[in-house]
C-alpha cells in the first residue's frame, strides 16, 4: 500500500514539474510574433512610461478629471495648486416628455465646469449620478437609485481617494432636494475623523438655490416665466437652458422643433437665446457657490 502511495506521489510530482515546464511554453506558442514595425524617420520615438517621467503633450484645458491624463492630474496638483476638488451628486428621474432621465447631471456638467472655473485651481471628480432611495420600490422607468448606505459610501470613498492624492479642500454639491441632507451628513462625518489633518471637507448648500435662479432669470435677464408649472412636467425654462448647454439633444429640441413643441410654460425656446441664457445662469449659481466656499475658508482661517 506504501509503495501504491509513493507512486502516485511521483508521478503526480512528475506531471506538476512537466506541466510548469511546457505550459509557458505552449501559452508563448500561441502568442503571435508581433509584426515588424519601421518607425519613420521623423517621427518622435516615444518615451517610455513611467509615473515620474516628464509630461510629454501640452496641458490640456480641462477642469474634469476623468477627461485628464494620468500626468496631467499628478502636475496640477503636485505642480500647479490644483488641490481643491468637487464632488457632484444628481440623479435619474422622471422629468416630464422631454428632458432625459439624467437632468440634474446634465446641469451639473454645465455648473460644475463653470464653478471649478471661477473658483480656480480646482477639479471635479466624476458625477456621481444616481441618488438614494429604495431600490425595490423605484418602478418608474428610467429611475435608478441606490440605498443611502451606498451613496452615503460611495462619497466617502470618492473623498478619501481624493485626499489620499493630495487634495486639500473637498466640496459636496447637490442638484436635487432630496440628496442635501445626506451630502450635509457625510461631509461632517469626514470633517470630525479628518480633524487636525489639514484638510478641509464641507456640503455646500448654498449651490441648491433654484429658487433664486428663477427670480434671475425673471427679474435680472428678462426672460420671465410667469407660472414654471404650467405644463405639468417636472421642466421649465432655466433647467432647460441650462441642461442645452451641455447639449440640445438632451430636452430633446430637434425633435420638438418638428411638431411644434419648442416651448415649455408658455415660453418659446429659442436655440441662440436659451444657450445664452443658460450659461448666464451658469455662471449666476457658479458665483453663488464661489462667494459660500470663500465665507466658509474665511471662517475655517
Amino acid at each position: 500500500m506504501r509503495k501504491l502511495l509513493a507512486k502516485r506521489v511521483t508521478l503526480a510530482t512528475a506531471i506538476v514539474l512537466a506541466l510548469t515546464v511546457l505550459l509557458p511554453t505552449a501559452l508563448t506558442a500561441q502568442r503571435p510574433t508581433p509584426p515588424e514595425v519601421i518607425r519613420p524617420d521623423d517621427q518622435r520615438v516615444p518615451a517610455p512610461y513611467d509615473y515620474e517621467m516628464v509630461r510629454p503633450i501640452a496641458m490640456a484645458d480641462n477642469v474634469w478629471m476623468s477627461e485628464l491624463t494620468i500626468l496631467e492630474m499628478r502636475d496640477l496638483v503636485r505642480d500647479y495648486g490644483y488641490t481643491t476638488a468637487l464632488i457632484l451628486n444628481g440623479t435619474m428621474e422622471a422629468n416630464g416628455p422631454y428632458l432625459t432621465t439624467g437632468k440634474h447631471n446634465h446641469v451639473l456638467k454645465v455648473t460644475g465646469d463653470a464653478i471649478a472655473r471661477t473658483l480656480g485651481n480646482t477639479l471635479v471628480a466624476p458625477i456621481l449620478m444616481l441618488d438614494q432611495g429604495n431600490p425595490a420600490e423605484t418602478d418608474t422607468p428610467g429611475r435608478l437609485v441606490l440605498s443611502p448606505e451606498t451613496v452615503s459610501a460611495a462619497l466617502r470613498d470618492m473623498a478619501t481617494s481624493l485626499k489620499s492624492q493630495g487634495f486639500k479642500e473637498i466640496f459636496l454639491l447637490g442638484d436635487s432636494g432630496s440628496n442635501q441632507r445626506m451630502l450635509q451628513a457625510v461631509a461632517e462625518e469626514l470633517s470630525a475623523a479628518w480633524a487636525g489633518e489639514d484638510v478641509l471637507v464641507a456640503h455646500i448648500r448654498e449651490y441648491y438655490n433654484y429658487a433664486d435662479v428663477l427670480r434671475y432669470q425673471n427679474e435680472v435677464l428678462g426672460k420671465v416665466e410667469l407660472n414654471k408649472d404650467l405644463d405639468g412636467y417636472h421642466d421649465d425654462y432655466y433647467i432647460s437652458s441650462l441642461i442645452m448647454n451641455d447639449s440640445p439633444d438632451h430636452i430633446r429640441l430637434p425633435q420638438r422643433q418638428k411638431v411644434s413643441l419648442d416651448h415649455i410654460n408658455s415660453l418659446h425656446i429659442d436655440e441662440a437665446e436659451a444657450l445664452e441664457i443658460g450659461r448666464q445662469l451658469a455662471q449666476f449659481r457658479a458665483d453663488v457657490t464661489v462667494a459660500a466656499i470663500h465665507r466658509l475658508r474665511g471662517a475655517t482661517d
